[in-house]
């Protein structure tokens, strides 16, 4: 409707008086508008899946609808695309869980629409609604428009995939690079061990904190722009560390180094899944994850070389700041928006500009931010879940342990490399190399299980059984409680050659890698509408337990020597390893009588008690 020609009615007999016609009521101008409400994403992450088929009927409330394409006005019904708005679980489920639910009229309402109407000005009436309101809604042109992030060039996709990836990393790196200039900051700084390790525990505490804006606003504003923002402001506040005059602005800026940080590690698995489909994304996410674990085993050997060169230790947080600009730039200016409803965005303002008609709009620009839903889908769900979920708490507590130890090792592997077999602190670096090895076998068994999966869930009508993910998870915590074994009766001696502890590196990270990623899509599939407040959980806690522990491990390992403390560390690996076991065995059982699990006959119950009903696309 072109604004020459819109239908605006005004009152000539109140314009003649200069008076403003009356106002109508809020509740019948209103009543015209289908109003989408969001709540919150956590994840992801989070998010390791995110597709799925959607031929789901219109409703008439607040749903993502198909309207009329040229092909169709040509006489020729278009193929709704498949990925277009709905995926695996969909991206409306995806948008119901994470920033909120599509509702008419629902039933918390934002301050802003309980605000009486303003005049509309110069003595006009309220213009009526548009007709046919949904034709003003612009949709994918079929199922092979090129616009959509599924059907970009398979080199775009790689290359969205490189950037990504190196953004992933820098964050990763920068997490532990500090670790090997701990020594220097004690004694530049004049403080003690524990408050020279605070910059590595608190850029981790960053992790933790991040994903409560990242990912709601991946979810509104699209995945470019929080990648964007965040890498711009990961690489000041890095520049800060590397200048900072006091220990104080140090740790600061280390926590918000850590804040900006997690918005890779939060929206680039959202994009790896628009980008691809369900035959890919596992070895995509693979990759991804590989990148996520790799970084802070890198960093501790890259940084020690850098401490003991005439560059010092500041240029530790000088590398990383200049990593991150990289990154800024390279999404600046070559990262394309890769989530289909902002994608809609840029097309419906496109047209808007062209045709001159404002009408034409998408049905993203209809969301109104709900803040209260957006805190209950948070904090309050997620906590709940942590609490009174076995398969949430158990697998969360599992993975605390083995995030945390993964923190940990940044101190074991000096004492042992550094305290007992002498190695400066660059070349004492080295031996991550021994988990890496072990996370590239670990990537490497699940491409060549990946087949397999597949044929299981195509046989399965592609819905997946959650156990069918814990074979992996059973032989990783294994591998990963005798490589801790191994690791501390090895390494405590000088007369045993450094190779030996160096190679129960690779059980370890074997187990890591193993244990991590398909742990985290254990809880997806397990919860479905409700995964990303599991993950949230997940996160949370796990954050914290990577933050506490290197704390305590120099007093640990210290205090009980190094085969001491890596046999207490490797029992509790031992006792969590029943965990997945058990899960394997009962945990359909145990879905069944979850409120939250798909499967459940309380879940109308868990959806009705938080007050939101929420509509999930099931699999299958």
């Amino acid at each position: 409707m072109n604004t020459e020609d819109g239908p605006v009615t005004s009152n000539d007999h109140d314009a003649k008086f200069g008076r403003s016609p009356t106002q109508p009521s809020l509740e019948k101008v209103e009543l015209h508008e289908e109003v989408a409400r969001t709540s919150t994403l956590s994840t992801h992450s989070s998010t390791l899946h995110t597709s799925s088929d959607a031929s789901e009927a219109e409703r008439d409330a607040g749903q993502i609808s198909r309207t009329p394409t040229q092909r169709d006005t040509e006489g020729e019904i278009a193929e709704h695309h498949p990925t277009a708005l709905s995926r695996i679980h969909t991206q409306k489920s995806q948008h119901s869980n994470t920033v909120g639910t599509g509702g008419f009229r629902s039933r918390t309402q934002t301050r802003e629409s309980r605000k009486p109407l303003p005049a509309f000005g110069a003595g006009k009436d309220y213009p009526p609604p548009l007709p046919a309101r949904k034709a003003y809604v612009v949709e994918f042109d079929g199922h092979d428009d090129p616009l959509h992030a599924m059907n970009w060039p398979f080199r775009k996709k790689l290359a969205t995939a490189a950037m990504l990836g190196f953004t992933t990393f820098a964050a990763a790196f920068g997490s532990s690079i500090l670790s090997a200039a701990s020594g220097a900051i004690q004694e530049h700084f004049d403080v003690g061990p524990v408050a020279a390790t605070l910059g590595t525990s608190l850029y981790v505490l960053g992790f933790a904190t991040g994903p409560i804006l990242w990912a709601p606003l991946s979810e509104l504003k699209g995945r470019r722009f929080p990648l964007v923002i965040a890498s711009f402001g990961f690489s000041v506040f890095n520049l800060a560390v590397a200048t900072g005059k006091d220990l104080q602005t140090v740790l600061i800026c280390r926590f918000f180094s850590g804040f900006f940080g997690a918005c890779p590690l939060t929206c680039v698995a959202a994009v790896f899944s628009d980008m691809f489909d369900h035959r890919t994304r596992g070895m995509a996410i693979t990759i991804f994850s590989m990148t996520v674990f790799s970084g802070p085993l890198l960093a501790p050997f890259i940084g020690g070389f850098i401490v003991m060169s005439p560059l010092g230790w500041r240029w530790t947080s000088y590398i990383v700041c200049l990593m991150g600009f990289i990154a800024f730039g390279l999404n600046l200016i070559f990262l394309c928006e890769s989530y289909p409803p902002e994608i809609l965005v840029g097309k419906a303002a496109e047209l808007r500009r062209r045709t001159k008609n404002w009408g034409i709009h998408a049905k993203q620009e209809e969301i109104e931010v709900d803040f209260r839903e957006l805190l209950e889908k948070n904090f309050s769900r997620p906590i709940r879940m942590l609490f009174t979920e076995r398969i949430v708490l158990l697998l969360s507590v599992y993975m605390a342990f083995i995030y945390g130890l993964l923190y940990l090792f940044l101190t074991a592997f000096p004492l042992v490399f550094q305290g007992v077999h002498g190695m400066n602190l660059g070349v004492s670096g080295l031996p991550f190399f021994g988990m890496i090895i072990g996370q590239f076998i670990a990537g490497l068994v699940i491409f060549i299980r990946q087949p397999g999966y597949q044929k299981k869930l195509a046989a399965n009508n592609n819905a997946p059984i959650p156990e069918w993910r814990l074979p992996e998870v059973i032989v990783g915590g294994i591998c990963f409680s005798v490589g801790i074994f191994c690791f501390g009766w090895t390494g405590y001696r000088q007369d045993i050659h450094w190779i030996v502890p160096t190679l129960s590196g690779i059980m370890i990270g074997f187990g890591l890698l193993s244990i991590f990623l398909q742990s985290l899509n254990y809880l997806v599939d397990a919860y479905l509408m409700f995964a990303a407040s599991a993950i949230a959980a997940n996160t949370f806690l796990r954050s914290l337990c990577g933050a506490a522990f290197p704390l305590f491990a120099r007093q640990m390992f210290e205090g009980m020597g190094i085969e001491y403390a890596a046999t207490l560390l490797g029992c509790i690996a031992a006792v969590l390893v029943p965990v997945p076991i058990w899960f394997y065995l009962h945990g359909a059982k145990i879905r069944e009588s979850s409120a939250y699990g798909p499967t459940s006959a309380n879940r109308k119950e868990a959806v009705a008690e938080d007050g939101k009903g929420e509509k999930t696309d099931q699999v299958g």
